[in-house]
């Protein structure tokens, strides 16, 4: 196989249920439902931090025009 091919493809079902195996062994049962809140706490504020943002007009220097 071409090294290129190698590095864009897609992972299939045998190679994500080997991933989910490996994070189940270094983690833990108990641990995921902790480290899949952190991440969604993260995640919503992010998008939290990103609206404020959006929100917020822009100011312009009238002393430059």
């Amino acid at each position: 196989m071409n090294a290129l091919n190698i590095i864009l493809a897609l992972p299939g079902g045998a190679s994500i249920a080997l991933i989910a195996i490996a994070i189940l062994l270094l983690f833990g049962g108990r641990k995921i439902p902790e480290l899949m809140k952190g991440l969604g706490g993260g995640i919503k504020e992010f998008k939290k931090a990103s609206k404020e943002d959006d929100d917020e007009p822009e100011v312009i220097d009238k002393k430059k025009k």
